[in-house]
């Protein structure tokens, strides 16, 4: 399989339960809820992406021709001579990483020491190696992952209400405000939901206040 990638870079997590924690972020190209075309945003079935991953020009973006290719130049990023105690993490994401993350590429992953974490809609079932799995559902599509580490849901929206997921098989719930023009107001009101319904936890996207890529 020909792996097509927008970018490879290495960071700190921004969001949710593992935010602070170094990772390669791999992100694959393409998406099956939005063109990433923003004349097609308004048509699209999700449409507050914040995330550019159209084509394959991104850092050390481009069609890797196997698995094992990726996943080394996904190693060659990670710091050399590092402390053992602490696992390599790459982050797949994209887009919708599991349009192309297949079996022979999570083990080509595992093979290089990495624990994989992945960021999803949920629209697609997950393959077995996961080591972290995040869904973030999207309005008026059907969620066929229905468990994992953590379900991360954008608010407030009227499609989308936090009560219809709470009965899922996942770890930890989180709420992330909407980033709009009405910011200070969504993260209010995220606040203030939390502290009525403590099953769920904040997640700010902490790469956008630290200017972290």
């Amino acid at each position: 399989m020909t792996y097509s990638v927008k970018e490879i870079f290495y960071t700190l997590q921004g969001e949710g339960q593992q935010t602070g924690r170094a990772a390669v972020f791999l992100r694959f190209a393409g998406c099956n809820l939005w063109s990433g075309v923003e004349r097609d945003r308004t048509s699209a079935q999700c449409q507050f992406c914040d995330t550019d991953f159209v084509g394959t020009d991104g850092s050390l973006g481009g069609k890797y021709k196997s698995a094992h290719e990726l996943a080394e130049t996904v190693l060659s990023l990670w710091p050399k001579n590092t402390n053992t105690k602490v696992a390599p993490l790459v982050v797949c994401t994209g887009g919708e990483p599991l349009l192309q993350l297949d079996t022979d590429l999570i083990s080509a992953l595992r093979s290089a020491g990495f624990e994989i974490a992945v960021e999803s809609n949920g629209t697609i079932t997950a393959p077995a190696g996961i080591n972290w799995l995040t869904i973030s559902p999207k309005a008026n599509c059907p969620l066929k992952q229905t468990s994992g580490d953590e379900l991360k849901l954008v608010y407030p929206q009227e499609e989308n209400q936090p009560k219809d997921f709470e009965h899922l098989e996942f770890k930890n719930f989180f709420l992330q405000p909407k980033d709009d023009t009405n910011q200070q107001e969504n993260i209010d009101k995220t606040i203030e939901f939390i502290k009525q319904n403590p099953v769920w936890r904040l997640s700010l996207q902490t790469h956008k206040v630290t200017g972290i890529r």
